[in-house]
């Protein structure tokens, strides 16, 4: 089950890459805190790892000095990165930039929330 939550989140995070532009820390940080019960520097270690070649090598390194990084996990994320972006690209495509623009902002206020209360 957690090897099958690490993909969607991964997914769900390159189809949001590929739709808004969006970072992966966006969804994955509160994605691995909240559903898999993960310390917010570990959540961030691991998708840091996910994102490692080549933007999160260094800071990659520094939380894996730490203890704060799950590999098999930051490896899973990012098999659904590379896949999910894929269909968030293609979905953008048929999107009007203003149906991105509320769609993308719909996200931000869900997360927000999820993140403030829960």
């Amino acid at each position: 089950m957690v090897i099958f939550l690490y993909i969607v989140i991964g997914l769900a995070a390159g189809v949001l890459s590929g739709l808004f532009g969006i970072g992966g820390g966006i969804l994955i940080i509160p994605a691995l805190v909240l559903l898999l019960k993960m310390e917010p520097a570990t959540a961030t270690g691991t998708s840091l790892g996910a994102l490692l070649l080549p933007v999160g090598a260094l800071g990659a390194y520094a939380f894996w000095k730490r203890g704060h990084i799950d590999i098999t996990g930051s490896l899973l994320l990012a098999l659904g990165l590379f896949v999910g972006a894929y269909f968030g690209a293609q979905l953008n495509q048929t999107l009007s930039p203003e149906s991105a623009r509320k769609a993308f902002a719909v996200f931000l206020v869900v997360v927000a929330g999820k993140m403030w209360i829960g």
